[in-house]
């Protein structure tokens, strides 16, 4: 189908997950951005995984600091640390280069230099410490909270793609295409319910402050490249997840 296309297949859900993560999923789903609107079907199914694996761990009497950690392991190796590999970019080329072509180089090398490294170190202590009083508090509460941040957070990555140009004509963000204003609405209608459902009156804070840090990324990139990447949505996507995590143990 065209990448255009603003109809709703069932089939997204297994390109939502072929894309974001690396789970052995069958077959070649080539609908690009018009399978944006599944993102957060894609995040609830990595927090999920990442909250069973959590729930093991205590089940097997590990303290919660360990289960916090064998959580966000899981999540990490789901995704291939794909958003990782996309803040760290960022952050190095934000900050490393003074031009935006400068900066679209540095994002584009593989290498890792110091500002990615900050970058990582401290959104996995952020994310790591905040599961860690998740788990504190209980099973079900890390499990619930998990799934809803994971969908929540992913689903600012197609707002990003229908707001943003492409900053290159090539790599991951251009080929998958921009996502139609359909796909936009249904993801962060999906975020909302489920977050709503999991959360409960808690969902409203992690919905605004999510969306708030998304929105200031996507300001940054703005100003520093003059619009997205594949990097750019992996970087707001950890932005908004470490924000829903924060504003959830306060």
């Amino acid at each position: 189908m065209a990448k255009n296309d603003t109809s709703f297949d069932p089939a997204d859900v297994l390109a939502a997950l072929q894309l974001l993560t690396r789970l052995p999923i069958p077959g070649a789903h080539m609908r690009g951005a018009a399978a944006a609107w599944a993102y957060p079907l894609a995040g609830a199914v990595v927090g999920a995984l990442g909250g069973v694996a959590g729930v093991l761990a205590l089940w097997l009497g590990l303290p919660a600091a360990l289960a916090a950690l064998i959580a966000l392991a899981a999540q990490v190796i789901v995704t291939g640390a794909l958003h990782e590999d996309g803040l760290a970019d960022c952050a190095d080329g934000f900050w490393g280069g003074w031009t935006r072509e400068r900066r679209l180089e540095i994002m584009k090398d593989s290498q890792i230099g110091s500002y990615g490294v900050i970058a990582l170190v401290l959104s996995l202590a952020a994310r790591g410490g905040a599961l860690w009083l998740l788990f504190e508090a209980g099973p079900g509460t890390a499990m619930a909270a998990m799934v809803a941040v994971g969908m929540v957070s992913r689903s600012v990555m197609p707002a990003l793609m229908w707001a943003l140009p492409h900053a290159r004509a090539s790599g991951l963000s251009a080929s998958v295409g921009a996502a139609p204003k359909g796909a936009v609405i249904a993801a962060a209608g999906l975020a909302t319910l489920g977050a709503l459902a999991l959360l409960g009156p808690s969902a409203l804070g992690v919905l605004i402050g999510a969306g708030l840090a998304a929105l200031g990324l996507s300001l940054i990139a703005r100003a520093k490249i003059s619009g997205q990447t594949g990097d750019v949505l992996g970087a707001a996507q950890q932005v908004a997840e470490v924000t829903a995590l924060l504003i959830l143990i306060t």
